[in-house]
């Protein structure tokens, strides 16, 4: 029997679609379902309210590990486009034939967990650390306060996620014509109007992409904040899983689960507006009346 074209369609998204249901939204659904039952002694009981959601929304503690999750997310990902804009923009001007090594140079640290990562970073920044080893060395006092910190997490999430904003603007960069400047320059543009009104504009959506590639997982960090952070650096994410281990109070980390995926469909749905605004002229960087 010859096959139509939706029908052929079809046979080959079922098997993603299959996927996406059975381990995206089944378990999105069992989520949401769980966070409105409760918890007594470490078992689930089948009682529908909201004290969940309550208690996330009131719970100052719960409030301020999702305030400080947002901030952390927030400078980590402008840290890490700040970080990311050169390092790419070097790699293509400069890096020649090998530019695609470069890039793959970016993604050695993720031949291990993350874990053993974040871990290797207590090495670092730890008090007998490579980073106080080095200040001494220069006769300069060695930093006490850097670990179990609100930036010892801050810079292990910087140092996890710079490779995908890198990636992203690296891919954004290279079909750019950088004759462009060339041109600009010709016309009296110096370096930082040829940039903001050429570069940036003609390469935003990479540096979006990144963004949103940070912020989300940096949002619901737990592993970095567990190791880094320790008790000053408690994150929403972290205080989320504890729900599901150390306390047994599922049905609250269900809710909290709930809670964080809608802060991050938000920004989500909000970078998707700004994109499908700015792809249709309805604003733009460095336009022009």
């Amino acid at each position: 029997m010859k096959l139509d074209q939706n029908q052929r369609f079809l046979l080959l998204t079922a098997p993603v679609t299959l996927f996406l249901i059975l381990f995206f939204v089944v378990p999105l659904i069992a989520i949401l379902v769980v966070s409105f039952w409760r918890t007594e002694s470490y078992q689930l009981i089948v009682d529908w309210n909201i004290d969940n959601y309550i208690d996330v929304l009131t719970e100052p503690s719960y409030r301020v590990f999702l305030l400080r999750s947002i901030v952390t997310a927030l400078i980590v990902s402008v840290t890490c486009v700040a970080l990311a804009w050169p390092i790419a923009y070097f790699v293509i001007r400069y890096g020649g034939r090998y530019k695609l090594l470069l890039v793959l140079g970016l993604a050695v640290p993720f031949l291990t967990g993350i874990v053993l990562r974040v871990i290797a970073l207590q090495g670092v920044l730890g008090p007998i650390g490579l980073l106080n080893l080095g200040l001494m060395k220069i006769g300069i006092e060695p930093i006490q306060a850097l670990m179990y910190t609100k930036t010892a997490t801050a810079v292990g999430l910087i140092y996890l996620y710079l490779p995908f904003v890198t990636t992203a603007i690296y891919l954004s960069l290279l079909n750019f014509n950088f004759r462009l400047l060339d041109a600009a320059k010709v016309f009296g543009a110096g370096n930082f109007r040829a940039f903001w009104e050429i570069t940036w504009p003609l390469n935003w959506v990479g540096t979006v992409i990144g963004f949103a590639l940070t912020f989300v997982p940096s949002l619901a960090s737990a592993v970095t904040p567990r190791f880094l952070g320790g008790a000053n650096g408690t994150l929403f994410g972290l205080a989320m899983g504890s729900q599901f281990s150390a306390t047994g109070t599922w049905s609250l980390g269900a809710a909290m689960g709930v809670v964080l995926f809608f802060v991050s469909g938000i920004t989500l749905f909000t970078i998707s507006r700004i994109v499908n605004l700015k792809r249709s002229g309805f604003t733009g960087v460095g336009s022009r009346d």
